[in-house]
């Protein structure tokens, strides 16, 4: 079996940006909360983050910066997935060298490839990484669904170790699973989904609604795998709401509104993202207030 990297909520964390860098102190605190919440591993400069509009030097210093400030208490995953391969590569072998425990590979968008060009590309990105790789199938933002079959085939790698699934479709999962056994594992990528996952085999999710919320993703997971599938459910549509507005318009766009509401930075995003419709962006606070969170907006 491949090497399994964490086990429960992972949360793909934003990238608190300034007029002109990160806001290092607001991600700081930002990880610090994740953490003391009881997250389970953190994935930077991923969608969430906004990795793919980092220049390559703040790539690196996020990725080392997270490293840094987790010192070793739960895996730090690299998002360094590209629709060019030779950029993914660069993008993975510097997230190696800044200590990530692992990478996650996103399929590549636009010129979007076919299969056989998926396998031969993370093939290829996988050969030049020392930590193990996560795929990211997410075919409503790239054009491309990964299909079983392909999977069963990158499973073999030595160091393909997941995938991060957000393809929508139980069915596939349940397909992607049968198909790849213990030599894959699979994470939800869908936060409304993760205890549908979890229930066909999956290992965990990687959470966007986790940036506000991590200590219930977490808690989440903990109760499906003690047992509690009820517990685990019912938490499940506790958040169903605050995730589905989360989602409202493009992510990131509701959920670093959320953290800047919650003091994790200003609400800055990069083009082409803009800011939420005022209408959906009060809605989300009141959600989050619903949940029992400090909304400072």
């Amino acid at each position: 079996m491949n090497h399994t990297i964490f086990t429960g909520a992972a949360t793909a964390i934003i990238t608190p940006f300034t007029g002109d860098g990160i806001d290092w102190d607001a991600f700081g605190r930002l990880i610090d909360f994740q953490l003391n919440e009881g997250i389970d591993a953190l994935v930077v400069a991923g969608t969430t983050g906004e990795g793919s509009t980092l220049t390559d030097r703040e790539h690196e210093e996020a990725v080392a910066f997270c490293v840094k400030r987790v010192a070793g208490r739960v895996p730090v995953i690299a998002g360094t997935g590209s629709n060019n391969t030779a950029h993914a590569i660069e993008r993975t072998t510097t997230a190696c060298r800044a200590g990530a425990d692992a990478v996650l590979l996103v399929t590549p968008y636009y010129n979007k490839t076919t299969q056989r060009g998926l396998i031969a590309s993370f093939s290829a990105i996988a050969d030049a990484s020392s930590v193990p790789c996560i795929l990211y199938n997410v075919p409503s933002r790239t054009g491309l669904n990964m299909l079983p079959e392909t999977l069963a085939v990158l499973a073999k790698h030595e160091r393909i170790s997941a995938v991060k699934e957000a393809c929508g479709s139980i069915s596939q999962v349940a397909k992607e699973l049968e198909l790849c056994g213990d030599s894959l594992d699979v994470y939800s990528g869908n936060d409304d989904q993760t205890v549908p996952v979890l229930s066909l085999g999956g290992k965990g999710v990687i959470s966007t609604v986790g940036n506000i919320v991590p200590g219930e993703m977490a808690e989440m997971c903990r109760l499906f795998f003690a047992g509690d599938v009820k517990g685990a459910a019912k938490l499940q549509l506790k958040l169903l709401s605050l995730m589905n507005q989360t989602m409202i318009e493009t992510n990131p766009i509701p959920v670093k509104a959320a953290c800047a509401a919650m003091g994790f930075g200003e609400y800055i995003l990069r083009l082409p993202l803009v800011e939420m419709e005022e209408a959906n962006k009060q809605k989300l606070f009141d959600l989050m207030r619903a949940q029992g969170l400090e909304v400072k907006a």
